[in-house]
């Protein structure tokens, strides 16, 4: 325990060390929890599962549960079992809480991930009663070290009732000195944001304590659980050719440089496959502004690709984790660890200009994406940061493979069953078939583009009798009512949205 205390430099907090089941006892039927974590990153790991705990011995209760993103460590899947959640927000991505969710046994509320910090600010949300946070460490003025993320730590430490810190010797103390701890002031009452370039530094390296409100601490020995990426796969190869071509294009128009604007990728498989894309590509002294840095972006560090990458957690597939953190000294001065609300910062983003990419499950012939919705009714993971950035972006970039379920889904439909992100906030769509920019564009000059650029060819001349019966009803946005969803529809009743077609 000895050594384990030189983590807590106040001697003031030595006497609240706690056992997770202890800590987990304060918790009652009804209460809110902020927990740390984001994309599986720095997670609060064992108050949760003592939590747990307690449901499965049959003590019945419910909480509500916020987080700066997904949890790793099986922490959603282990309340959505337990079935102690009341409401979950901003962002999920665990199977078996998403199936909780859409069958309606708790309730979840998708949240653009730079507003959850606004809303409690403003107390327009329930009150968080226990922040449960991951550190490494308690500095002597009282200043939390975080772990692999930030995530939404610091709006529950200022905001909530009560913490409880998790302190994990299991995270590298190589960490230390990685964070940029900022707070804006309320709305009305800031100033501007003073961050100005990608490297640049205008906050603390912890999250700041109030000591009246920790009740107690909690030592773990648990590292975070390693991302769920799979590597790039041809289509997403071709994804990234495209990409790089349409970049290209921008240098020979004059509006860029090889060095490009910084970059930001969103979560998943096919983001980080497409920035993936860059490793043999001309571009470099690039830099990243974004929220979540993956297995990619490493990579592009050890390529000499990329010269530094501010963002708000590290995740990390299995691999990749162990190579990283067993040679940190290599990448520790190329990062900066941020809270959500300043790495998806609008004011920030627009700034910056950057070069925005996120996943999309479908777009439209118009430009409209669903990011979050299949068949527009059954939530997948959330809007998470994708809205943040695409909105105030320099350049804001969908990607998708253009057909799913081998061929019997087209990603490209007449009308999205779910609108995440208007044609007003959708720059350029990629898919393996090709890209379309359409900046500047009205709605009936981005539909040729989006058919023969982005479509499956065999789904081109679909597409393009649905376009053609629409225009005879006129109208900025031409579209047939009745038939808008008419794919979707297709997809419950038979398996297909190729039954159209063959109907002919």
């Amino acid at each position: 325990m000895g050594e384990k205390l030189k983590r807590i430099h106040p001697r003031v907090l030595h006497e609240r060390l706690v056992s997770a089941e202890e800590a987990a006892s304060w918790i009652n039927d009804g209460m809110t929890l902020g927990l740390s974590g984001f994309t599986r990153a720095g997670d609060a790991k064992a108050v949760p599962t003592a939590l747990v705990e307690r449901a499965k011995k049959g003590e019945a209760f419910k909480v509500n549960v916020y987080t700066g993103a997904s949890l790793g460590s099986n922490i959603d899947k282990m309340f959505a079992e337990a079935g102690i959640v009341a409401k979950r927000l901003p962002f999920q991505a665990e199977p078996l809480m998403r199936k909780a969710i859409n069958t309606g046994e708790h309730l979840f509320v998708d949240q653009h991930l730079s507003h959850t910090s606004e809303m409690l600010r403003a107390d327009v949300i329930d009150r968080v009663d226990y922040a449960i946070l991951e550190g490494i460490s308690i500095t002597e003025d009282g200043m939390l070290i975080p772990t692999t993320s930030v995530g939404n730590s610091l709006s529950f430490a200022e905001t909530a009732e009560n913490i409880i810190i998790e302190l994990n010797t299991a995270q590298p103390e190589a960490l230390v000195g990685l964070h940029d701890i900022y707070s804006p002031n309320k709305q009305g009452e800031r100033d501007p944001i003073p961050l100005t370039k990608v490297d640049g530094r205008i906050g603390t390296l912890g999250i700041p304590l109030d000591f009246d409100k920790v009740k107690g601490i909690v030592f773990t020995h648990q590292e975070d659980s390693p991302s769920t990426i799979v590597p790039p796969d041809e289509e997403t190869k071709m994804m990234a050719k495209h990409l790089l071509g349409f970049l290209r294009s921008e240098i020979q128009a004059g509006r860029l440089t090889e060095s490009l604007m910084p970059l930001q990728s969103g979560i998943g498989s096919v983001a980080n496959a497409v920035l993936h894309g860059m490793l043999d590509s001309e571009f470099e002294n690039l830099v990243v502004y974004s929220e979540v840095l993956q297995d990619a972006v490493f990579d592009l560090i050890d390529a000499g690709k990329v010269t530094f990458a501010s963002a708000c957690s590290l995740t990390l597939s299995e691999e990749k984790m162990q190579q990283v953190f067993g040679e940190f000294y290599k990448y520790r001065d190329k990062l900066i660890l941020r809270p959500q609300e300043i790495s998806n910062q609008p004011e920030i983003i627009r700034r910056l200009g950057l070069i925005s990419i996120n996943t999309a499950l479908e777009f439209d012939i118009y430009g409209n994406v669903n990011s979050t919705h299949v068949s527009g009714t059954k939530m997948m993971n959330g809007i998470g940061g994708s809205g943040d950035f695409a909105r105030n972006a320099r350049l804001g970039i969908f990607v998708t493979k253009s057909i799913a379920k081998d061929g019997d889904i087209s990603s490209i439909v007449p009308f999205v069953s779910h609108v995440d992100h208007t044609e007003h906030d959708v720059d350029v769509v990629v898919t393996e078939q090709g890209y379309a920019d359409l900046r500047g564009l009205a709605p009936r000059e981005r539909v040729p583009l989006i058919i023969e650029n982005c479509a499956h060819p065999m789904y081109r001349e679909q597409l393009w009798d649905y376009y053609k019966e629409a225009l005879e009803r006129g109208g900025q946005t031409p579209h047939v009512l009745e038939k808008a969803f008419s794919w979707h529809a297709s997809f419950k009743e038979s398996g297909t949205m190729r039954k159209l077609v063959e109907q002919k």
